[in-house]
């Protein structure tokens, strides 16, 4: 059965020099049967298949009626490829890619796009690489608004990093490795599974088995913000260690560290402790984190390097650590400056009720009129509210304070 295309993704470029100075496209490709393939391409092929595209559908091309073209357009090759035009060219070829996927079935799943974007020998083991210049990658950075302006400060070279451990793969989608093998990171994505090259093979490792050759620590690791993140818990989890969370699907918590590791450690209530950000999802306006857009999908998280057996790292000083009481008894102090010993979650606003209901649910509250008072014309004793209306309708001030006594 033939796999279709579910998505395309543009990583960057890649300058070679072998066996002459050319430029070729990084595609990331994701296919139906959840494999991700990386494919290289040049532009003058990608162009020449774009005009296949359009001879094999002129109307969907706009070639007999311009009004009925629904095939992008991509400008055709410069007679000179340069480095400036390289770059300059990212955003229009991932705009294409997407546009392109996104076509009626009859076009971006046709035998000619499946065949183009299928992985190739030379995409599986590249060419010989220059005996002595080494090909520069550029990679596209994500998030950043389409401009006719070049920005290039010079090639983005792989990170290199380090096997601490030999890992072996439990899917196709990733990559076996021995303890001091040495890999480029293509892509680090959030949840902690790092796509990575290692000689001519590619493909998932988690991030736990690798080291930086300079030293333990991870400069791109961000210091833990107490003031925490809302996220809600996409699945449930029961944590293996002593110092894991265990949450069901649904509960909504905060985030105060997130670690590169894909183990971020969260506050439910008091408590802290790690949860795979795998199963996390921001609630804010309803966007995805990074690692739910990352491609990779994964049904379990990555192993900690805590569970890690055998660990032969290249550093005398293991990579500094925050105990999980350090976590704790900070998020308490950060509490306490803010006014609250709980976090913002600990409270939840009670659905708004109109006055009329409000008044029929407290109707058994109110006071019986006996006829002496409908002579007297006295007004009747309004119901008392209920907790969840009083708490509804006061000040933030007053719910702080309210929250604290009910703490202690």
């Amino acid at each position: 059965m033939e796999q279709n295309i579910r998505h395309v993704e543009l990583l960057g470029f890649e300058k070679r020099f072998f066996p002459s100075q050319h430029y070729v496209y990084m595609l990331l490709v994701k296919w139906s049967d959840q494999s991700e393939k990386l494919i290289y391409r040049r532009y003058p092929e990608i162009h020449a298949f774009h005009k296949c595209l359009k001879e094999m559908f002129p109307i969907e091309a706009g070639e007999i009626d311009a009004k009925d073209r629904t095939i992008p357009t991509l400008p055709a090759p410069k007679w000179l490829d340069s480095l400036k035009n390289t770059e300059t060219r990212q955003s229009t070829l991932a705009e294409y890619c997407t546009a392109l996927i996104n076509l009626p079935a009859k076009i971006s799943q046709c035998q000619l796009v499946r065949s183009f974007f299928k992985v190739r020998p030379e995409d599986e083991t590249p060419p010989v690489s220059h005996p002595v210049k080494r090909n520069e990658t550029y990679v596209m950075p994500k998030g950043r608004p389409r401009s006719n302006t070049s920005e290039i400060t010079g090639p983005i070279m792989l990170e290199s990093y380090r096997a601490i451990a030999d890992f072996k793969k439990s899917s196709q989608y990733e990559l076996n490795l021995r303890a001091g093998d040495l890999v480029d990171i293509v892509e680090k994505c959030p949840n902690g599974w790092w796509f990575c090259n290692c000689e001519a093979q590619r493909g998932w490792v988690p991030a736990s088995y690798l080291e930086p050759l300079d030293g333990p620590e991870e400069a791109e690791e961000p210091d833990p913000d107490y003031a925490g993140e809302l996220y809600i818990t996409t699945k449930a989890y029961k944590g293996a260690e002593e110092d894991e969370l265990t949450l069901e699907s649904g509960e909504i918590i905060e985030v105060i560290h997130k670690l590169l590791d894909g183990w971020w450690v969260i506050r439910k209530g008091l408590e802290t402790g790690y949860y795979p950000s795998m199963f996390l999802h921001k609630t804010e306006e309803g966007k995805e984190t990074e690692s739910e857009k990352c491609l990779v999908q994964r049904k379990t998280p990555p192993p900690r390097r805590s569970t890690i057996r055998n660990i032969n790292s290249i550093h005398a000083q293991g990579r500094q650590k925050i105990s999980q009481d350090s976590y704790r008894r900070n998020s308490r102090r950060y509490l306490q400056q803010r006014g609250s010993n709980s976090p913002r979650i600990g409270w939840k606003k009670a659905p708004a009720k109109s006055p009329l209901v409000e008044r029929k649910a407290h109707k058994d509250n109110a006071p019986k009129r006996t006829p002496s008072d409908e002579q007297k014309k006295t007004p009747a004793i309004p119901p008392r509210p209920s907790a969840e209306l009083i708490m509804e309708r006061c000040t933030e001030n007053t719910r702080k304070k309210m929250s604290i006594r009910t703490a202690s």
